[in-house]
């Protein structure tokens, strides 16, 4: 892995590190980027959003709930940050927004599209390398009655922890083999793929760590040895942990996130029988742009 990803470079990375940990401890401490309008960003108002993401890979924000409510808003919004390449999934409309909401049919099946609690994971992890999730909005038009707390993890913060303790725990996570999602089947047919790589990769593009990461028990295995059974646990720890670099938060309407697919997870939730809990999420092939 090159500069501070390199395990043998230990300059790089202690510098990368006292970096990273200072501009993410900042960005916990500072307050929600306002905006005004999230279809025509102001130039202070995009500037501030890429620069926490650049410094801690994810930026929260909050904007009026009345011009929150259309459905191309994170889609707007992702666009002015550089997100152009969108994962159109399965439950994705044609213009690339899912509606994260409790829902029947195909849908139900799925942990997002219910009110219960989604552990930790980056988005896409089931994804082949050529639809590699860099980034994504969550962006919340109507909250739950109780709940819904998410949770925000900045990966290269991750990554700190477990080499900090450990090298090993990243070389064991950095295995090719190390994480594998057997195929999904929708009857006889092969709705997904069977798909194996890394936890921890650098993109040979532009340099900058990707994380592949699920903490479900079930449709999920991993590399069957001794380093990835130490190093998936350590990651646990980290996670379970009431870490300080852990930001929680419960989105109101109006408010919003955009990351370069950090680690997240979110708490169950308790619908009014009248109104559902409304997210609009983005996925993107691309990172957020640079300042």
């Amino acid at each position: 892995m090159p500069g501070p990803f390199d395990l043998e470079d230990a300059r790089a990375y202690r510098a990368w590190r006292a970096q990273k940990l200072e501009r993410n401890r900042a960005q916990l401490e500072a307050q929600l980027v306002e905006i005004a309008d999230p279809h025509a960003l102001s130039a202070p108002e995009r500037a501030a959003l890429l620069t926490r993401c650049s410094q801690s890979n994810f930026a929260v924000y909050a904007c009026p709930p009345r011009a929150a409510a259309r459905q191309d808003a994170a889609r707007m919004l992702a666009a002015q940050l550089g997100l152009a390449r969108l994962d159109r999934h399965h439950f994705a409309e044609d213009d690339g927004v899912s509606a994260i909401t409790p829902g029947g049919g195909r849908r139900g099946e799925f942990i997002p599209y219910t009110d219960r609690a989604i552990g930790w994971h980056t988005d896409g992890y089931y994804n082949p390398a050529v639809r590699r999730i860099r980034a994504m909005t969550l962006h919340c038009v109507r909250d739950a009655l109780e709940g819904g707390e998410s949770a925000l993890l900045d990966h290269e913060v991750a990554y700190i922890l477990l080499r900090d303790e450990d090298p090993d725990l990243i070389r064991a996570l950095s295995a090719p083999d190390a994480l594998i999602i057997p195929p999904r089947l929708e009857g006889e047919a092969v709705a997904r793929a069977a798909g194996t790589g890394p936890v921890f990769s650098v993109d040979p593009g532009d340099g900058k760590l990707h994380m592949r990461y699920t903490a479900r028990g079930v449709n999920i295995a991993w590399k069957d040895d001794r380093a990835t059974s130490t190093a998936r646990a350590a990651l646990e720890h980290v996670l379970q942990d009431a870490s300080p670099w852990i930001l929680r938060l419960r989105l109101a309407p109006g408010m919003g996130i955009v990351c370069n697919n950090v680690l997240h997870a979110r708490s169950a939730f308790r619908d009014a029988p009248e109104q559902h809990r409304l997210l609009y999420r983005v996925r993107s092939y691309d990172r957020i742009a640079e300042v």
